[in-house]
């Protein structure tokens, strides 16, 4: 079986070595102390992390659960802190990622701050309780994803963190950002679904999603690094410990890296090699990764850091201890990656489409059977799909597809051709009885999208996902299935993550603020609309040109001393700080102004705000 979802939660039961306890063995290894209760509030008491929830995980596996996702969980949720050799110590279960201490000649390192800031004080602190009150004399981001950056401020409070390095690869704080820029509203809607936010944490809702526990919601912070990793093979210092680094771009992010402290003999792994298969393409949302690049770079971490290490951890999970298991970790991952790519191209090859390859891939028995390997938080299916769609996009080359209908007139289409709505929902109701839930679900769909309000079809589309939900060996599937049951249910919820931190707006880019506004432009309405307002930057020392026409806002970066051939309708002289505030709608109080200022209004009229809660399963 594949490493998806099932309508049964007890198909992998006989075919994995549910008897191998090692990674049990692996998970409490090191253990020192946990935070108790494991419960973390903002200042205002809002609770934005609690894994004491998940105390019923140290139950069997009921009916309502995949037994092997079941397992996953309980060893994700397992809390506190553990060394993983001498000096080296990581936090674990106290947000979706891992924070990694390492100690050095004056304080403390600390690798990946988790997402948020209150819970990588809280992490922090329980070090030091363990470890005593050892202060933060460096900082790394091994990538650019916010549960590895978000919680900087919770180890580096303002006017604490000054001089100390701050290290990250090339093009951290880019990707960083523009993850957030573009696309980031509907990214953190369908995130809320990939993670459970809406979900009881219980056997019949949220148990976890494969590479952690579920994502902590407090307070987002970015503080930008002073020391780029631009090349493999670059060693740094901090605090008297020794780094040696191998940039890794285009894998599990795209800007990461992982590094050796060769002194220590230890490796970290960041996110390129963790206890489950990983997306290709996030059920969130994102660029499409590229697996064979992946593969490669794990291959060539073999060699790289080959003699250098006893013992493998990452920024998710538990560590690998012993060199040859180490070695045959990231060999069985590299294998992973590098077949899915393979397997998918050459069927490709052979005129299969991506949901047919999906259907036909199965991975090796020695790989099937690792449990590391597992599709907690990836898929197989959803993975082979992404490399389809990486290669080849969203067109299969079946003309039938060029030009369909919407989802909502395919829906009433479908419905009609099946005898009308009650004809329909009787029929998805036979399909329901004969065990086929994946041709009900999308039986349903089309009648809730051809009759929204059809409460008899968005129960019995409720009842199916939680069917599938629950058999799913995915946590991200189950999160997505159950959240859409919810929503079919009560409605669309809002997100509680909150990306608003005006320090991570501070880390965009010039371009990346005026790309912000374009996104939002109501093009219809800006269609007769034309205007040119020009921002100069001084302690940027450069003009941004902005020209709305035709309903596109467009900019061009110049040089400071050059000047258009044309003047602008608006001028502004102004510094970043100042354009942030602009932009936050505090006026143009102290900023120099040539031309006519109603036109900045007249282009921030035309900007919308995104839909934090729409829908995702409903019309």
């Amino acid at each position: 079986m594949s490493a998806s979802a099932s309508a049964s939660a007890s198909d992998p039961a006989s075919s994995l070595p549910f008897d191998d306890t090692a990674d049990f063995e692996s998970a409490d290894r090191g253990f020192l102390g946990a935070l108790v209760p494991a419960v973390i509030r903002t200042d205002d008491g809002r609770v934005v992390w609690d894994n004491d929830a998940y105390g019923f995980l140290r139950g069997d596996c009921p009916d309502s659960a995949n037994p092997s996702l079941w397992r996953q969980a309980q060893l994700c949720a397992r809390q506190g802190l553990y060394e993983v050799t001498e000096g080296i110590y990581q936090v674990r279960g106290l947000d979706l990622a891992n924070m990694t201490l390492v100690e050095g000649d004056r304080g403390v390192i600390v690798i990946d701050p988790l997402i948020s800031a209150e819970c990588a004080a809280a992490a922090l602190a329980l070090y030091r309780e363990h470890r005593g009150d050892r202060r933060v004399t460096g900082l790394i981001y091994t990538h650019s994803h916010a549960d590895h950056f978000g919680g900087s401020r919770g180890v580096l409070p303002r006017g604490i963190g000054d001089g100390v390095p701050i290290l990250a690869p090339k093009g951290f704080l880019e990707h960083a950002v523009s993850e957030n820029v573009y696309a980031g509203p509907a990214m953190t809607r369908r995130a809320s679904f990939m993670y459970g936010d809406r979900l009881p944490k219980s056997p019949d809702g949220q148990i976890g999603a494969g590479l952690g526990m579920t994502t902590s919601t407090g307070t987002i912070t970015l503080i930008p690094p002073t020391v780029d990793v631009t090349r493999t093979g670059q060693e740094e210092v901090v605090d008297g410990v020794r780094m040696v680094f191998q940039l890794t771009p285009g894998t599990e992010a795209p800007a990461e890296m992982n590094f050796s402290l060769p002194d220590k003999r230890a490796l970290c792994l960041a996110e390129n090699a963790t206890h489950n298969m990983h997306n290709i393409l996030t059920l969130r949302g994102a660029v499409v990764r590229d697996a064979r690049v992946w593969s490669r770079y794990l291959d060539e971490a073999i060699g790289f850091f080959d003699e250098t290490y006893d013992v493998a951890f990452a920024s998710h999970h538990w560590p690998t201890w012993g060199r040859r298991n180490v070695v045959r970790f990231l060999a069985e991952q590299r294998d992973l990656y590098a077949y899915l790519h393979d397997q998918t191209l050459r069927m490709i090859n052979q005129g299969l489409t991506g949901p047919e390859i999906a259907e036909e891939l199965k991975l090796p028995p020695a790989l099937e059977r690792a449990w590391h390997a597992r599709g907690y938080y990836g898929s197989v299916s959803h993975n082979v799909k992404a490399i389809y769609q990486r290669y080849l996009g969203w067109f299969d080359g079946n003309a039938a597809h060029l030009w369909e209908h919407p989802p909502e007139e395919l829906a009433v289409r479908y419905v009609e051709l099946a005898g009308g709505v009650d004809e329909a929902l009787a029929k998805a109701r036979a399909y329901i009885d004969a065990g086929d839930l994946r041709f009900a679900a999308t039986l349903l769909n089309h009648i809730v999208f051809a009759d929204a309000g059809n409460t008899a079809a968005r129960e019995a589309l409720a009842g199916v996902y939680e069917r599938l939900g629950r058999g799913s060996e995915n946590g991200t599937w189950r999160n997505f299935y159950l959240t859409s049951a919810l929503e079919l249910r009560q409605g669309p919820g809002s997100n509680e993550l909150d990306l608003s931190n005006p320090e991570v707006a501070m880390a965009l880019t010039t371009e990346q603020l005026i790309d912000s506004i374009a996104v939002t432009i109501d093009g219809p309405r800006a269609w007769d609309e034309s205007l040119t307002i020009d921002l100069v930057l001084t302690d940027e020392q450069h003009r941004h040109r902005l020209t709305l026409h035709n309903g596109a806002l467009t900019h061009r970066d110049t040089p400071f001393g050059e000047f258009p051939h044309t003047s602008a309708g608006l001028t502004l002289t102004l510094t970043r700080p100042q354009l942030l505030g602009v932009l936050a709608g505090k006026g143009l109080g102290g900023i120099g102004t040539e031309g006519d200022p109603e036109l900045l209004a007249r282009l921030l009229s035309y900007a919308t705000k995104p839909d934090r809660s729409f829908g995702v399963v409903t019309p």
